[in-house]
């Protein structure tokens, strides 16, 4: 249960708090155990489904507040506080996102995106970096769509001038774009975070922690923003005030980046 003295940390999953390629944690339990005991909440803020993180939840044998597809849907508020709801829907649903992107977009940049699940298991497989078994639980979305974009930059840039017109965007994962609404993981952190000060009449500190261009609205609306070392923003420049990038990668990364955050709370 939530108490004033709480700091927050929310987290991006895979690359971040999980490796990269096996998406393995085993190493840094001790660590999320110790912050649990301290009264520090986790909050995983993924681009995953809810049967994805749920997954998650069950490996580290905890039961997280979390929110899933990009700032699109907050899940467990109630075990910060039992007056808080189950969930929050914050986005479009899949089925308003579809029609929207059918009724708005050029046929020209429609045959340049790829939906993922219309693509071969193999081709899935390799994208994801998942097994098959595990496919069902990534295509069980509620408000994002899964799409490879096979166009040059320019026709991208036109793609999202096209879906923030309409009440649209996509996310860069990395791996995939996820086509979605108009809603963040900054959106989904901030909604709890106004929740929990309308509640106890206190602002928590929020600690932020990504890896990827679908993370930086959370960093840059977080009160410590956290990077874990991923090669592509090597030579980027993020803009991101007082930003915290380990030397190490996921998951080891994690531990050494939010124990510098915590020292500055």
């Amino acid at each position: 249960m939530y108490t004033n003295s709480s700091t927050l940390i929310f987290t991006d999953l895979d690359g971040t708090l999980l490796n990269r390629d096996t998406f393995k944690f085993d190493s840094i339990k001790p660590f999320l155990i110790e912050l649990k005991n301290k009264n520090i909440i986790i909050i995983p803020n993924s681009s995953k489904t809810e049967d994805e993180i749920i997954e998650f939840n069950n490996e580290a044998n905890f039961q997280f507040p979390f929110i899933s597809e990009n700032g699109s849907i907050i899940h467990n508020l109630n075990f910060l506080n039992d007056e808080f709801p189950n969930k929050i829907m914050l986005a479009k649903n899949i089925h308003e996102i579809q029609n929207i992107f059918d009724k708005n977009i050029n046929q020209d940049l429609k045959s340049k995106c790829k939906v993922i699940s219309s693509l071969t298991m193999s081709e899935q497989t390799k994208i994801f970096g998942l097994p098959e078994n595990k496919l069902k639980k990534v295509y069980k979305r509620s408000c994002t769509i899964p799409i490879i974009f096979e166009g040059n930059n320019e026709e991208k840039l036109s793609l999202k001038k096209i879906l923030l017109k309409n009440g649209l965007d996509f996310k860069d994962g990395g791996r995939v774009l996820n086509l979605g609404d108009r809603v963040n993981k900054a959106d989904a952190m901030k909604k709890i975070t106004q929740m929990l000060e309308t509640k106890f009449k206190y602002k928590p500190k929020t600690i932020a922690v990504g890896d990827n261009y679908n993370d930086l609205e959370m960093l840059q609306n977080s009160d410590i923003p956290c990077l874990v070392k991923n090669d592509k923003f090597l030579n980027e420049n993020l803009k991101i005030k007082n930003l915290i990038i380990s030397k190490q990668a996921a998951p080891e990364g994690w531990v050494e980046i939010v124990k510098l955050a915590l020292e500055k709370i």
